[in-house]
């Protein structure tokens, strides 16, 4: 039998992107910048630990940006980069499968 590998760009993707809430939470990004709370509304399952946890892999891997307005009391908001906005192609796609497959 043919042993086959997949491309490790690929591998990294579907470990980042496969982790649970992380496609929840950029979905929910791409209809625009949003606060903390609005985004934990929109996902009302995850716990606020979670939300902060992947806050951050997704921003360490650039997909996520962060801002901190210097406000009374302090705003933060988040927003995709561009190249968290070019997974919008891919989240309608995977939309587009599920709304045919899964029941």
């Amino acid at each position: 039998m043919e042993k086959y590998h997949l491309c490790p760009k690929f591998e990294d993707a579907f470990e980042l992107l496969g982790k649970r809430w992380t496609g929840l939470i950029i979905r929910t990004l791409l209809n625009g910048q949003k606060r903390f709370t609005d985004i934990s509304a929109a996902i009302p399952n995850m716990s606020a630990r979670m939300l902060t946890e992947r806050f951050k892999e997704l921003e360490n891997h650039g997909i996520v940006l962060r801002t901190v307005y210097p406000e009374t009391p302090v705003r933060i908001e988040y927003e995709l980069t561009e190249k968290g906005r070019e997974l919008g192609a891919v989240m309608d796609q995977v939309q587009i499968w599920a709304e045919k497959w899964i029941e």
